[in-house]
C-alpha cells in the first residue's frame, strides 16, 4: 500500500511539472502569434494612443516573462481573468462549456465502453472466425475516416433523409435530461466510432496474449467453457493494457472534440476554443488549452494507478 502511495505522489509531482512546462509552450505559442494583440482588437482605425493605452491596460507593454509569472500565479488562485472579446469572467464561461464537454465524453464513453470490451471479448472468443475479420474491418474502416466525414455522412442519413435526430447539437442549462441525450447522440455517435476501434483491438490483443499462458490452458484442459474462460480467467490478468488504452480513449473523448463540438455547433470547450481563436482572446484559448492538458495528464494518471492496482507487478521494475 505505501508503494502504490509512494508511486501516486511521484506521478502527482511528475504531472505537476508537466502541466508547468505545458503552461510555458501555451504562453510561448501565443507570444510567437505575428501582429499586435491590442491593434487587432481595436482595429486599424484606432490611434497609436488609443493602442499604447489599451498594451498597458492588457500588460502588452510588460516584459514576457512578468506577464507569464503574473499569468500563472492567477491561475494557481482559481482567476483565470476575464475575456477579451466580451468581458466575461473566464472561469463562468469555462463552467458552462466544460459541464457540456464532460456531458458528451460521458454519453460516449457510456457507449463505447461497453461496446468496445464486448466487441473484444467476441473477437477474442471467435478469433479468425468471419465475425472476427469483419469486426477488425468496419472499425478500422471507421477509424480511418476524418471524424468530420463520419459526422457529416451521419447528418446525411439520420437528420437530412431519415430525420431521425438534429443536425445540430444546441443544449441550453434548462434543457431536459432526455431532450439532451436525443440532441446530442449524432456527436456521440461519432466520437464513438472512432474510439471503439483502439479500445476493441487493444481488448482483444490482451485477451489473445493471457490466453497462451499455462493456467489458462490449465483451465481449457479441465472442461472450462470458453466463455468462461476468457471472462473469468483471461480478463481480469488482461485489465492493465486495457485500462490504459481506455484512459487513453477517454482523455480523447474530452480534450480531442474539437471537430465534432465545431460540425455539431454543440456548445462545449472545443466550440470555445475555436471561436476564441477567431477573434484573437487569448486569455481563453490559453485558459482552454491549460484544462485540456490538465484533463489528459490527470486521466493517465489515474490510468497507471489502476493499471498497478489490478497488476502490482507493474509496481517492480523487474
Amino acid at each position: 500500500m505505501n508503494a502504490i502511495i509512494t508511486m501516486i505522489l511521484k506521478r502527482l509531482g511528475l504531472g505537476f511539472v508537466t502541466l508547468l512546462v505545458v503552461s510555458i509552450v501555451i504562453f510561448s505559442a501565443v507570444e510567437l502569434l505575428p501582429g499586435d494583440l491590442a491593434q487587432e482588437i481595436l482595429g486599424q482605425s484606432a490611434t497609436p494612443e488609443t493602442v499604447a493605452a489599451f498594451r498597458a491596460e492588457l500588460g502588452l507593454d510588460q516584459p514576457a516573462a512578468t506577464r507569464y509569472f503574473t499569468w500563472l500565479g492567477q491561475i494557481l488562485t482559481g482567476d483565470f481573468g476575464h475575456s477579451l472579446a466580451n468581458g466575461r469572467s473566464i472561469a463562468d464561461l469555462l463552467s458552462i462549456r466544460l459541464g457540456n464537454t464532460l456531458f458528451l465524453a460521458a454519453y460516449a464513453a457510456a457507449i463505447a465502453v461497453p461496446l468496445s470490451l464486448l466487441l473484444g471479448i467476441l473477437t477474442a472468443l471467435y478469433r479468425n472466425s468471419l465475425f472476427d475479420r469483419a469486426a477488425n474491418v468496419i472499425t478500422l474502416s471507421s477509424i480511418s475516416l476524418p471524424e468530420f466525414f463520419v459526422a457529416y455522412i451521419l447528418i446525411l442519413f439520420f437528420s437530412i433523409k431519415l430525420q431521425y435526430f438534429p443536425s445540430l447539437a444546441n443544449i441550453y442549462p434548462d434543457t431536459p435530461f432526455g431532450e439532451r441525450l436525443h440532441r446530442t447522440l449524432l456527436p456521440v455517435l461519432t466520437l464513438s466510432l472512432v474510439v471503439v476501434a483502439h479500445m476493441m483491438r487493444m481488448t482483444r490483443a490482451a485477451i489473445i496474449n493471457v490466453l497462451a499462458s499455462p493456467y489458462v490452458e490449465m483451465a481449457q484442459l479441465k472442461g472450462v467453457s470458453p466463455w468462461r474462460v476468457i471472462v473469468f480467467h483471461a480478463l481480469p490478468n488482461a485489465l492493465a493494457p486495457i485500462i490504459n488504452v481506455i484512459a487513453l480513449n477517454l482523455a480523447y473523448l474530452i480534450v480531442g472534440v474539437v471537430v465534432v463540438e465545431v460540425v455539431f455547433v454543440y456548445p462545449g470547450l472545443g466550440q470555445l476554443l475555436v471561436d476564441s481563436v477567431s477573434k484573437r482572446d487569448i486569455t481563453v484559448v490559453q485558459a482552454v488549452s491549460l484544462i485540456f492538458a490538465g484533463t489528459f495528464i490527470l486521466l493517465n494518471l489515474i490510468a497507471d494507478v489502476l493499471s498497478i492496482v489490478t497488476n502490482p507487478r507493474l509496481l517492480n521494475p523487474r
